[in-house]
């Protein structure tokens, strides 16, 4: 790995893992980009091609609450938003797609809040 950027290397991890992580209607994909200041997340099922639900720290009605708090405590916040509005679609299960990060930190912080928000994966 000596000459490739990190940014690549997370990308081929994360066509690695995507091989085997596939949202389906029954079980869709609860995916996950981490940017240096931003978390997002997706409620994705891939046989339909569509976003069934999304929470990101720069949605409007989530920045409010946002203020003064750490990085993994907006991501929490961000993992029981997405996870109500999966269940507002009818969702309850999902299947984990950490998009090539390591599943430390805000990536851990957004799985744990999803699951206290009540989906299972």
């Amino acid at each position: 790995m000596a000459n490739t950027s990190r940014n690549q290397a997370r990308k081929r991890r994360q066509l690695r893992v995507r091989k085997h992580v596939h949202g389906s209607p029954a079980r869709p994909r609860l995916n996950v980009y981490r940017s240096l200041n931003e978390i997002y997340a997706q409620v994705i099922d891939d046989e339909a091609g569509r976003t069934l639900a999304a929470a990101s720290t720069i949605d409007k009605e989530l920045r409010s609450k946002m203020k003064g708090k750490d990085k993994s405590a907006q991501a929490k916040l961000v993992g029981e938003t997405v996870a109500a509005r999966a269940k507002q679609a009818g969702v309850t299960q999902v299947v984990f797609d950490r998009g090539g990060f390591r599943y430390m930190g805000r990536v851990k912080s957004l799985a744990e809040g999803a699951r206290e928000g009540g989906l299972e994966f």
